[in-house]
């Protein structure tokens, strides 16, 4: 039981005395707390605590009596000690020092310009690399060009076949479906007016020229882009590429120019095929929705869609390809030796792929001659 006797003051003409008895320990702290909760000690006077009583002293009880007198206005500095056995004395100057030490000031969030200026110089921080890379490319086209026996056609081919062939189908059915709803919605608003032939005209000047290129850009940033990224990173991850380096080949030869050119030569005939079909899409819904048949549809469009429209389409493609590529394969290779980084690379790829597509399209759009 806690009573009066654990603690008393004494007051004398140098200051203020607690005496300290009984078991200050974690077990008794509710009833000590009370009980110093009752005592007043003036902080404009000396304060002497006297331990010569205590028969047990824990952390605790330190820790108790230095928040109460700390609340009470005395600085644990100008407090006295006496009575405390070298035991003790050392346990209440740990428990003190470690309970005088200020709280770490709470972080200040950074403002706007400091983000931006973090940003801006962890993406200058990845130059060297992306041009390190892009150099090894560039060398690695050159030996191939002067040594064409050394150019790995077997992984090309199966690049070829894994990006060209196995996307056929989803850009099929997705560029069908563009064109089914572009023809759809323009179709109804041109039929307000009679002028249901143009929607040929608006609906091939726009697969030919944006949406078609466009279109499958993205399916592949996020289809073949993401594969590349997955693939390099999973054999950095499983030091595949430490064994090829060890073996004395060049990575961005076995891996990186194999994808690069499949992809390249892939997209343009993508580009074309995605176009055929969304030409169909909206051939179909012009027939059924705007009484338009399929061969007014076609003797139209030779009229209205010049050749060079299909072209700069077509000229695009190259450009998107090589942009999903060296993006993908840069963020392959900078995945560290864990399965969370290839998951967050690959993320990477998808977003900044498609960020480059759109931004090598407004080049386009921008740089090109007006549409006539």
């Amino acid at each position: 039981m806690i009573d009066s006797r654990p603690l008393t003051l004494e007051r004398t003409e140098s200051g203020s005395v607690l005496h300290l008895a009984g078991e200050w320990r974690l077990a008794n702290l509710a009833g000590l707390d009370r009980l110093l909760a009752t005592f007043e000690c003036p902080s404009d006077c000396k304060l002497t605590l006297d331990g010569s009583g205590l028969a047990g002293l824990d952390s605790a009880g330190v820790m108790l009596l230095h928040n109460r007198l700390t609340a009470a206005g005395h600085t644990w500095r100008d407090v006295g000690l006496a009575g405390f056995d070298a035991e003790r004395l050392l346990l209440v100057g740990m428990v003190a020092d470690r309970l005088d030490v200020p709280a770490p000031a709470p972080a200040r969030k950074p403002g706007f310009v400091a983000r931006l200026g973090r940003r801006v110089s962890r993406g200058l921080a990845t130059v060297p690399s992306l041009l390190d890379l892009l150099g090894q490319i560039g060398e690695g086209l050159v030996r191939m060009l002067a040594r064409p026996a050394g150019f790995r056609s077997r992984e090309f081919f199966v690049q070829l076949e894994a990006v060209g062939l196995g996307a056929m189908p989803i850009v099929a059915l997705m560029t069908y479906l563009i064109g089914v709803v572009f023809a759809y919605l323009l179709g109804i608003q041109i039929e307000k007016y009679g002028a249901n032939i143009f929607i040929v005209d608006g609906v091939t000047l726009a697969v030919t020229r944006e949406l078609g290129p466009l279109l499958v850009a993205i399916l592949m940033a996020g289809r073949s882009g993401a594969a590349f990224t997955a693939q390099i990173g999973a054999m950095k991850v499983t030091e595949e590429i430490d064994a090829i380096t060890t073996l004395g080949l060049s990575p961005v030869r076995v891996l990186v120019l194999p994808r690069l050119l499949a992809i390249v030569v892939a997209m343009p005939l993508l580009t074309f095929f995605g176009d055929l079909m969304a030409i169909l899409g909206a051939a179909s819904v012009a027939a059924g929705q705007l009484d338009i048949t399929l061969d007014t549809f076609f003797s139209r469009m030779q009229d209205v869609l010049p050749v060079h429209s299909v072209l700069y389409g077509l000229w695009k493609a190259p450009a998107f390809a090589a942009a999903i590529a060296f993006i993908a394969c840069y963020n392959g290779f900078a995945v560290s030796r864990d399965a969370r980084s290839v998951g967050e690379r690959t993320t990477a790829t998808v977003v900044m792929s498609l960020v480059a597509v759109i931004l090598i399209n407004a080049t386009y759009a921008i740089l090109s001659p007006d549409l006539k």
